[in-house]
């Protein structure tokens, strides 16, 4: 059916599988990030609570780079440019910042892949179904052995649009809730960073 459906719609479904294998791979490579960034962050919390040296500390959060915790205080201590309380909370705010939107990075893609590929995959469909009607036309026939291939080639769209769509949607709201669970622990581990670094 695909091979015989029309330019058009055979372009859209180029462009919906273009938009699938982007946002599995998002996917994907989120799971992965997301996976060694909660092991990364257990492991140096266990450092922080046991290392009273930030400088030790320092050096032992040099093979956490997945860990946004072990990258603020990486960040923070390795600049050295604060000299009072309300400079160093203000740093902090802006690498909180920084590692949030890290950690947020490409789940715009899978936002957009989920509210545009059904309607890209409707696009095919109604011209999929425009093509049909037109053969009905020249043929002068309405039976169903002339109706139901145009169409089944022109649901395809739909189908595919809908398959690009679902998983998208699912991962971007899970991928988000994690991010701004990591976000809000990333917060509340800048408050005691304050303390810390300047005893």
């Amino acid at each position: 059916m695909i091979l015989q459906a029309g330019y058009v719609v055979k372009a859209v479904l180029i462009i919906l599988l273009l938009f699938s294998l982007t946002s599995w791979t998002i996917i994907i490579h989120k799971w992965l990030h997301f996976s060694k960034a909660d092991k990364e962050n257990y492991s140096f919390g266990r450092i922080y609570d046991t290392v009273s040296n930030p400088k030790d500390l320092f050096n032992s959060s040099k093979k956490f780079t997945f860990s946004p915790m072990a990258n603020l205080f990486r960040s923070v201590y390795a600049e050295k440019t604060y000299t009072e309380k309300d400079e160093l909370k203000r740093m902090l705010r802006r690498y909180t910042a920084l590692e949030s939107a890290r950690l947020e990075r490409y789940l715009s893609f899978l936002a957009t892949t989920g509210s545009t590929t059904p309607f890209i995959g409707l696009f095919g469909t109604v011209w999929g179904i425009m093509n049909s009607f037109t053969g009905i036309g020249a043929a002068g026939s309405a039976s169903l052995a002339v109706v139901a291939p145009g169409i089944a080639e022109a649901l395809i769209a739909t189908a595919v649009g809908l398959a690009a769509a679902i998983p998208a949607v699912i991962a971007y709201n899970y991928y988000l809730s994690r991010a701004h669970r990591m976000t809000v622990e990333l917060e509340d581990f800048s408050e005691e960073l304050v303390d810390y670094i300047l005893k």
